[in-house]
């Protein structure tokens, strides 16, 4: 198992959680731990373990709550679980959520001192503060976002990675900073609160949800399909193969879009969601990879990496996941990035080789007289010809 860190402005403790836990409680005295209850495979499974070593110390472990509005496996259908968003969607919706807690801070223990925090290791990039505070004032400023009102705007604004759309709260929903009790509180409250724009925030914040309550009911689904098709063939990482991931890891790949968005991963530890769907359809339907080494990927980068919102989503991509017949999916770069980076300015962001290259022209570089062949040269693949591949796969394999 991980290590464990018991944490709070005076001690800090780390080791194994079965062991260290019972050993503070020891120390202590205590006869009740309380936690949140975790909702991802690993998480549930040592807890369990927690539980089993706290028990036989004399105390319990207590799970309260969880990091969702409605607690995964809360919600089903007289059959069973949701497997498709829209009736889980209309459900999440009339079950409702209660206001998030208000009340007085909890005090601390304050028994014996552990060591100082460890520095955090310098980096290239500033890393945005994770604590409450931060997140509040975050989502403060997404609300109040000035004259154009950004919650309002959300609707269309977030589709463009070239301006400042997001809401870059991802990361708080995974730490734990900010509940979406609250974000969902402060949304029913605000002016814009009937507008589409916020209608569609409160479905992404249920999307979250859903796939939250998907891999609770199917554990298996946060490593390999959640609808395994039998019959289809992927690539192995070997060869040819592995020298296009490398360079789709390193965005590398000659289409500019899929570059721009794997080299912001690479340096921000972040990256826009509409990208992140171009990026996985070119892994998957591009390159013929299995979807687990993307989303390995993903994880190892991103700072607001959630494993049940992340798999699932690259499940969405790859057609295996809970949409019903996803297989005609693809996301065309060049199309994505003429229609939601209409003036190429989120590429010559983060591709330097290409900031000469004027408006949506950067989009298709190739195509320019004489192209830029020394500083950037054709794509990596044929598309039209990777197209035909991956469908003749899916009607092999029983996609479709």
């Amino acid at each position: 198992m991980v290590p464990l860190f018991v944490l709070d402005p005076r001690l800090l403790r780390n080791g194994e959680p079965t062991s260290v836990v019972a050993e503070l409680v020891r120390e202590v005295r205590a006869d009740e731990v309380h936690i949140s209850t975790e909702t991802t495979p690993y998480g549930r499974r040592r807890d369990d373990a927690v539980a089993a070593s706290l028990s036989a110390a004399g105390a319990r472990l207590i799970a309260t709550g969880s990091p969702y509005a409605i607690g995964p496996g809360t919600l089903s259908t007289k059959a069973g679980p949701y497997r498709v968003f829209t009736p889980f969607s209309r459900s999440w919706r009339d079950h409702g959520w209660p206001a998030p807690a208000h009340g007085a801070q909890p005090t601390w223990f304050t028994g014996p001192r552990s060591d100082a925090l460890p520095t955090p290791p310098a980096t290239e990039v500033p890393v945005p503060e994770c604590s409450e505070s931060a997140a509040l004032h975050r989502w403060a400023g997404f609300l109040e976002g000035g004259p154009r009102l950004m919650l309002a705007s959300y609707g269309t604004a977030r589709n463009r990675p070239d301006r400042p759309g997001a809401s870059h709260m991802s990361t708080g929903l995974k730490y734990g900073t900010i509940h979406p009790r609250t974000m969902l509180f402060d949304i029913a409250r605000h002016e814009a609160a009937h507008s589409a724009g916020a209608e569609r925030y409160i479905t992404e914040l249920c999307w979250r949800e859903f796939y939250a309550d998907v891999q609770w009911h199917h554990p298996a689904s946060a490593g390999s399909d959640y609808r395994p098709l039998p019959g289809m063939q992927y690539d192995d990482l070997t060869g040819d193969t592995a020298v296009l991931v490398e360079a789709w890891w390193a965005g590398r790949t000659r289409f500019p879009l899929v570059d721009a968005g794997m080299r912001q991963l690479l340096t921000e530890g972040w990256m826009h969601y509409r990208v992140r769907m171009v990026t996985a359809s070119f892994l998957v339907k591009d390159l013929h990879v299995w979807w687990p080494a993307g989303a390995r990927h993903f994880l190892a980068h991103l700072r607001d990496g959630d494993i049940a919102s992340n798999n699932h989503g690259w499940q969405w991509c790859a057609g295996t996941g809970t949409d019903a017949a996803p297989y005609f999916r693809f996301f065309n770069p060049v199309a994505q990035g003429k229609r939601f980076d209409p003036n190429g300015d989120y590429v010559r962001r983060y591709i330097p080789e290409l900031r000469h290259v004027p408006g949506a022209a950067v989009h298709e570089p190739w195509a320019i007289l004489d192209g830029c062949p020394h500083v950037y040269p054709e794509p990596i693949v044929d598309r039209a010809k990777q197209r035909r591949e991956t469908l003749a796969r899916f009607e092999e394999g029983g996609g479709r």
